[in-house]
């Protein structure tokens, strides 16, 4: 469930969820199965994002399903949207024995 409090608006979450949509698909993914508990997940995407957690939706045995997975901290800022992805990624390498892209 979102947060009511949320900083971010509506078009933050629109332009983040685009580019991770469209640029970090595989990241994407690799989040949701390490750290989302869909580890059998063939496909995911970024849904939404509030100051407390990503929202996604993963594909799990050809159905849709919805995954909330919390970030380190609250959120204040955009800046930190970034990081945290990021740090997720990370994590999700790290858990999934995958080595992570230099570019991150």
């Amino acid at each position: 469930m979102p947060s009511e409090g949320s900083p971010f608006a509506p078009e933050v979450v629109r332009a983040v969820t685009a580019h991770m949509n469209d640029d970090h698909a595989e990241d994407t993914l690799l989040i949701c199965r390490a750290l989302g508990g869909v580890p059998e997940a063939s496909a995911a995407r970024m849904t939404g994002l509030d100051d407390v957690a990503g929202e996604y939706a993963a594909t799990v045995d050809g159905e849709e399903v919805r995954v909330r997975i919390p970030w380190a901290h609250r959120l204040t800022g955009r800046g930190e949207i970034r990081r945290e992805v990021v740090r997720m990624y990370g994590e999700a390498c790290e858990k999934l024995g995958v080595r992570p892209r230099a570019e991150h």
